[in-house]
Order: C-alpha cells, then sequence, then structure tokens
C-alpha cells in the first residue's frame, strides 16, 4: 500500500494504567507503531498516563505526554501541534473509548484530525455487543444465545430464559471488567449489579456459557484496497472460562484442523468487511466445540 504523504503527523493513543496478565500487548503493539510511524519520517505525538511503559521512554516518539487520558487531553495537545491524523487502535478499549468521545465532542473535526486504522461506526459496531450481535445475525455468523440487560430486572428475566451457567460481560469495558461466570442461581444478582457497574453506559451482555469449548483467535489486517491477510492463529492452552488475560497462548494454533480454520478465515474476513470500511487491523476470538462438529462461535 503506497504511503500517503498528506500524513505528516500522527497522535498515538496509549492504554494506560494495566494490570499483570492484562492489556500489555498494547505497549508493544504502540511502541511498535510509534517506532515504524517514526521510520516512515513520521512525527510521533504518543498520549499515556501510565509511565512503567515502553512507549513512554524518551526514545519511542518525538512528544511525550504523560497525561491522563481524557478529551481535555487530547484538546491541550491538538492546541499545541498541528496534528494530522489519530491512531486509537494500539490503545485498546482504553484508546477507542476517548476516541469516541473526543468525536462526539467534535473535537477531531474541529482541528481537522483524521483517525486513521478504525472507524467510528466500527468502533461503536464492535463495542456495542447488541448491536455487533445483530450485524452478526445479518451475515450469518453464530454468536452465543444472548440478550442484553440495561436494568436489574431485564437481567433477571434473561437469567430465567437462558438457565445456568451464564458469562456476564459488561459494555465498553477493558481486560474483561465487570465479566463474571456465574454457575447458580444465588450468585446471579451480586454479578449482575456488579456488571451494570463496571460499564459506563451501564449495560451488560448475558450469555449462555460455552464453558470447556476451544478458543481460537484470528488476527487481520486489511489494506484501502480491501485487500484483507490472516497475521497469524492464536490458541488458548486453557478452555472457554478462562480469561484470556489469565491464560498462556501459543501462535499459530496447534491443534486446529485445517477445514475449521479455514471456516474461521472466512468468517473473520466476512467479519471484517462488515463492521465498516477502513484499512487496519482487527483481531476474531472463536468458541470452537471440542469435537468440531458443531457450529463455531464468535464473540
Amino acid at each position: 500500500m503506497p504511503k500517503d504523504n498528506s500524513v505528516k503527523s500522527i497522535l498515538l493513543i496509549g492504554s494506560g494504567p494495566i494490570i499483570i496478565g492484562q492489556a500489555c500487548e498494547f505497549d508493544y503493539s504502540g511502541s511498535q507503531a510509534a517506532r515504524s510511524l517514526r521510520e516512515e519520517g513520521i512525527e510521533v505525538s504518543l498520549i499515556n498516563s501510565n509511565p512503567a511503559t515502553i512507549m513512554t521512554d524518551p526514545v519511542m516518539a518525538d512528544h511525550i505526554y504523560l497525561k491522563p487520558l481524557t478529551v481535555e487531553s487530547i484538546v491541550e495537545i491538538l492546541d499545541e501541534r498541528k496534528i494530522d491524523a489519530v491512531l486509537p487502535t494500539m490503545g485498546g478499549q482504553t484508546a477507542l473509548n476517548l476516541c469516541i468521545e473526543a468525536d462526539e465532542k467534535g473535537v477531531w473535526e474541529k482541528y481537522g484530525v483524521r483517525i486513521i486504522g478504525v472507524d467510528i461506526d466500527a468502533i461503536n459496531i464492535t463495542e456495542d455487543r447488541e448491536e455487533f450481535k445483530q450485524l452478526m445475525q445479518t451475515i450469518d455468523i453464530g454468536c452465543a444465545p444472548s440478550r442484553t440487560a440495561t436494568s436489574y430486572l431485564e437481567g433477571k428475566e434473561i437469567a430465567q430464559e437462558f438457565g445456568f451457567p451464564l458469562c456476564i460481560r459488561a459494555s465498553y469495558t477493558l481486560g474483561g471488567t465487570g465479566a463474571a461466570f456465574v454457575h447458580k442461581a444465588e450468585d446471579f444478582d451480586e454479578m449482575l449489579k456488579r456488571g451494570m457497574a463496571a460499564s459506563p453506559i451501564h449495560e451488560v451482555m448475558i450469555d449462555k456459557a460455552l464453558l470447556g469449548w476451544k478458543e481460537y483467535e484470528l488476527e487481520l489486517l486489511r489494506d484501502k484496497n480491501d485487500n484483507v491477510i490472516i497475521i497469524c492463529s492464536i490458541e488458548n492452552m486453557d478452555p472457554m472460562g478462562i480469561h484470556t488475560g489469565d491464560s498462556i497462548t501459543v501462535a499459530p494454533a496447534m491443534t486446529l484442523s485445517d477445514t475449521t480454520y479455514q471456516r474461521m478465515r472466512d468468517m473473520a474476513i466476512k467479519m471484517m468487511r462488515a463492521i465498516g470500511d477502513f484499512a487496519g487491523g482487527c483481531n476474531v476470538q472463536f468458541a470452537v466445540s471440542p469435537d468440531e462438529k458443531r457450529r463455531n462461535y464468535c464473540y
């Protein structure tokens, strides 16, 4: 893909605080992105509230801002520097959520900053679990039986419909915050309240738990001409039920049959094209029945 010479200065948003076993990959991806951009002669300004990262080392970017990851901090930087584009995909959900908030307040439009690597519609679709599920249904991609709850009573109704065990996942959170498996009805109320409290929009997705299924992930990359390649396949050593951040992962996948891989590949490319018309990276996680005879689920 030819270099876009109109982009001479980029703002890179980091992921903020990270905990052991979760989100450290964003420090790696952010630092490598900064290095690659600078090799292309692009000026890199980087914001991250966490000084204990590689990406905030002085040699990594032209301008480093150790500031809170807020819209106010973004505005300070844009007032100080001429930024052509912002790259939010290297900072995980923290950076993506900040990008959405800044867009809603008209910050990017006001300063003439392009969003690269993703677009706002794609962020909204993938972060809103119910909207994502509906999109997957329209393109015939299987998802575990699930429903969205925005109130305590709604959550109780879903639990009665699905039965246990269940998985509760909070919307717009990072690293599994607010998520839990619920095996018994007497534990549901507390877990539901915790998930809703963790979500900034007071919303949770309640799924039928796929405990014991195999877990795989595909990393994709697409250019502006809609060419999509699979960078690698990843296998979780632990089955579904153990959070990815607490599990050992292996790349490439070791126990994935070619038939299932090709099916996952086709599904992942179809999904990436469905969520938006953008050039950038994407990853899809799959739950696969251990006997590989039942339908795969994305999540």
